[in-house]
């Protein structure tokens, strides 16, 4: 929590008495935070006005949030010509004065998010401007999740599934119990699973509920992750047959009470669902990320919100994850990798 000589003293915030607990210093840098900066202060202000639709699906719910606070991250254009002709917001010289943070490691800083969706939502930045890629910074995602893990769930958005900032690595938190999937993986899981690898105190489980496919790790070893993330990263990038990052989200849950660590790996397909690019009526300011696959889905317009359908949500979801049969392909590869470890 000591600033180190490559971060500005003004831009840290110690508090006393919990130093060392992140799950403590986190909450209590937003009281602080609230009291002092008023964008901050507006935005949360905001959630008291915020609407909520659920709408049932087989054996699960969804949820909708209109959040116009929002807008401007729904509606971002992450396309190289518009990154590069704006300042980075998450780079330390770009932060607003009253804008403070929490040294996290030497590497990274947490920061309360001015544009929040859960009550307590923060936005943990890299020190440089390096960026959004999660093969050589997975393992902070877990030690994040683990530290974070008495009062909140860590994840990542890829660079182009969600992330407002695709060109400087950062990882978001919000409150547990807040994303849907949450309490209802253990359903999802029974209902929809199929476990691939149960052994060595691993459980890896492919799910597909009609509407997301995505693979659960499970485990209080977290070398034991990391070693499984290696394989499906390399999975995944081989349908790609590029370099690039293949498209993904990612949700760590710790878990306090058992010790372990629960990640989802959300593979994606596309970005954004075909109505968000048309004109009109006929448009829909959708764009899902971490959160909407999580089961909140946020929806900036009002007039958007008030017209969503269980028809809309199928739709996007058939879109924007990964085809089944590539999903099935990724799954046959992990087999193979986990057989042979």
């Amino acid at each position: 929590m000591i600033a180190d000589k490559s971060l500005p003293v003004n831009m840290l915030q110690r508090f006393g008495g919990v130093d060392g607990d992140y799950s403590e210093l986190t909450r209590a840098l937003l009281k602080q935070q609230k009291t002092v900066w008023e964008q901050l202060a507006t935005g949360y202000k905001s959630l008291d006005d915020i609407q909520v639709r659920e709408f049932q699906f087989d054996g699960f719910t969804m949820k909708a949030q209109f959040n116009p606070g929002r807008i401007i991250s729904s509606s971002a254009n992450v396309d190289e010509k518009s990154i590069k002709e704006r300042k980075c917001f998450l780079c330390l010289e770009n932060l607003p004065a009253d804008q403070k943070g929490i040294q996290y490691g030497s590497d990274y800083l947490i920061l309360c998010n001015p544009f929040p969706i859960f009550p307590g939502h923060f936005t943990i930045p890299h020190v440089r401007h390096i960026p959004q890629r999660i093969d050589e910074s997975f393992d902070i995602l877990l030690e994040l999740s683990k530290d974070l893990g008495k009062y909140y769930t860590v994840f990542y958005n890829g660079p182009k599934c969600g992330a407002s900032a695709p060109d400087h690595l950062h990882f978001q938190a919000g409150n547990k119990g807040f994303m849907l999937i949450e309490e209802q993986f253990d359903t999802l899981k029974t209902a929809f699973g199929e476990v691939i690898h149960n052994y060595n105190e691993l459980q890896i489980t492919a799910i597909d509920d009609t509407l997301r496919r995505f693979i659960s790790v499970e485990s209080q070893d977290k070398a034991r992750i990391e070693d499984m993330f290696e394989m499906f990263y390399t999975a995944f990038t081989a349908q790609n047959g590029n370099d690039e990052e293949p498209m993904m989200n990612i949700i760590s849950f710790f878990i306090p009470g058992y010790d372990m660590w629960r990640v989802l790996f959300i593979p994606r397909g596309k970005h954004r669902p075909s109505y968000f690019f048309l004109e009109g009526d006929d448009k829909i300011l959708l764009s899902p990320a971490s959160v909407d696959f999580g089961g909140v889905l946020i929806t900036p317009v009002e007039k958007d919100f008030n017209r969503l359908t269980k028809e809309h949500i199928t739709q996007m979801f058939s879109e924007v994850s990964l085809a089944k049969p590539v999903f099935q392909n990724i799954i046959s590869q992990l087999k193979k990798g986990l057989e042979k470890s």
